[in-house]
């Protein structure tokens, strides 16, 4: 694996050395694909932790809850983190996986999510706040009558072992709290 790792890395600088129009562009382009701080960041959540969530489907409904399981991994030469999470969702089987980089050019995270409740992908990108350990993500969805749906997510990091994620909805121009979500690593 290393090796295979080795040539192409090797392979791709011989591409760039003969390609780049000057040492600025070739400079940019190793800065670009090299794991740093963020990602080391992420790498720290790697492992099993159980899931206890809290989901609500109009601003006002009654509020339902789930405990699961949730594996963090780092993938691609730890340039990004697979989230592979199962459980129970109103007694049906649930799985949900989600990706996450963070982007050295354009300096923010990007997420992905896909899950066997539905059959679109939510795409979130935002900015950590080192100051208060947080991540706030934004982006669209669907809903399932086809609208584009408004979400935001706050991944906060209480300790190393404790995590809480918060997912807002838009829902008749107002954003309300559908899910909450504590990782607690096993």
């Amino acid at each position: 694996m290393k090796r295979t790792c080795l040539f192409i890395l090797i392979v791709f600088s011989t591409f760039l050395s003969a390609n780049a129009q000057d040492e600025a562009a070739q400079k940019a382009w190793m800065d670009y694909m090299t794991p740093g701080p963020m990602h080391k960041m992420m790498a720290m959540a790697a492992g099993t932790w159980n899931t206890d969530i809290t989901f609500w489907m109009a601003p006002d409904g009654p509020s339902s809850k789930s405990s699961g399981t949730c594996v963090y991994k780092m993938v691609l030469g730890d340039r990004y983190q697979e989230s592979i999470h199962t459980g129970d969702m109103g007694g049906m089987q649930f799985e949900g996986h989600g990706l996450t980089g963070y982007d050295n050019a354009k300096k923010v995270f990007q997420s992905i999510w896909y899950d066997n409740m539905s059959t679109g992908i939510m795409m979130l990108e935002g900015k950590l706040d080192e100051a208060s350990r947080s991540l706030t993500l934004t982006g669209q969805s669907t809903d399932p009558m086809g609208k584009p749906l408004g979400i935001r997510e706050v991944f906060t990091w209480i300790d190393d072992n404790t995590q809480k994620m918060e997912m807002y909805m838009m829902q008749d121009g107002k954003e309300f709290k559908s899910m909450e979500m504590k990782l607690t690593r096993k």
